[in-house]
């Protein structure tokens, strides 16, 4: 199995869809496949308005027609929306050839979020981008029952894992800040909700990690809060280690990768009662949600942080590789 992914979200950009991929082609040769990626880095590109940090590439459909010959896969995967999706989307559609999308990020909301325009026109617009595949890959239960309620079909599951090795508790604390330290890591940008946490009454100290356009405003915003600007590999993970609770505001993610990443750190949960915490968190007792996110917050300060660890053990990269290989051979058989 020769698997083209075509992706336009990829390095030097970190987030959940980046990390997701590059575990899949860690994990390919135990499941007898080769990953070839399609990413940015072979075309021109341009910054996205409002959003510098990730570059749109002008791909076109006979550029993708040509690396389709070059490569000769034995099936392709568009793990993205943007400009290289679309246009692998309209040369596979050319030639007649069958592939698989996965659903990564709500764009409606995010553009909705930036302009003025509605979130229905934008799920239209996926809707049609994804219906022609063989599968649509989603990463939770309640994800797919949203999507199956807007009008997308053939639907398969695709879940996350975690690096338990490089994410783990630590003895020692590197983080110079008073206790507890309450942790967010991920973008900051509109979409991510974070001034529901930064403007929250908590004891000790808040942090957070990443970067994305909102972070100078909020940190002059906000100068009690620890900003640490984008962190990856050891000092990402000693951070994790170093907090107290995992904050979530998200109100829009269709996972969130950083929270497997706080379990296997040890570190509790507090999030909105949304789609990708209640996935996640579910009944393991390893997280509070609640609509109130000062007392989730509160709260999950009393969790065990050994039973955060036990629990985020039972996420591995090999189970979602082998999720994610098998959806594509089952969805090219049928």
């Amino acid at each position: 199995m020769r698997v083209l992914i075509a992706t336009d979200a990829w390095r030097p950009q970190i987030n959940g869809v980046v990390r997701s991929l590059e575990h899949m082609a860690e994990e390919a040769p135990r499941f007898g496949a080769e990953i070839v990626f399609l990413t940015p880095e072979r075309f021109r590109s341009f910054p996205m308005p409002t959003y510098p940090e990730i570059r749109l590439s002008l791909a076109t459909p006979g550029s993708i027609a040509s690396h389709l010959d070059e490569v000769s896969p034995t099936h392709v995967h568009i793990a993205t929306e943007g400009p290289i999706g679309l246009a692998m989307r309209l040369a596979c559609s050319r030639q007649r050839r069958a592939f698989t999308t996965s659903y990564h990020t709500r764009f409606p909301e995010y553009v909705a979020a930036r302009t003025p325009i509605p979130e229905s026109w934008s799920y239209r617009a996926l809707l049609r981008f994804h219906q022609s595949a063989r599968a649509m890959m989603v990463s939770t239960p309640s994800l797919e029952r949203e999507l199956t309620r807007r009008g997308f079909r053939n639907i398969m599951r695709w879940t996350r894992g975690v690096d338990t090795t490089l994410f783990r508790p630590r003895k020692e604390r590197v983080l110079d800040a008073a206790a507890p330290v309450f942790l967010y890591v991920g973008r900051v940008a509109v979409e991510k909700n974070l001034e529901a946490f930064l403007g929250l009454d908590l004891p000790g100290t808040k942090v957070i990690v990443g970067d994305g356009p909102s972070r100078l405003e909020l940190a002059v915003k906000y100068p009690a809060v620890r900003f640490l600007g984008p962190l990856t590999g050891e000092d990402l993970a000693r951070v994790y280690a170093s907090a107290d609770v995992f904050v979530f505001p998200s109100l829009t993610d269709t996972f969130g990768i950083v929270l497997l990443e706080a379990l296997a750190s040890g570190l509790p949960i507090a999030a909105f009662p949304v789609t990708g915490p209640m996935d996640v968190i579910g009944a393991s007792g390893c997280g509070i949600l609640n609509g109130d996110l000062r007392q989730a917050a509160l709260e999950a300060l009393d969790i065990p942080h050994e039973s955060c660890r036990a629990y985020g053990e039972t996420f591995t990269w090999q189970e979602s590789a082998r999720q994610f290989f098998s959806n594509i051979e089952t969805a090219h058989a049928g």
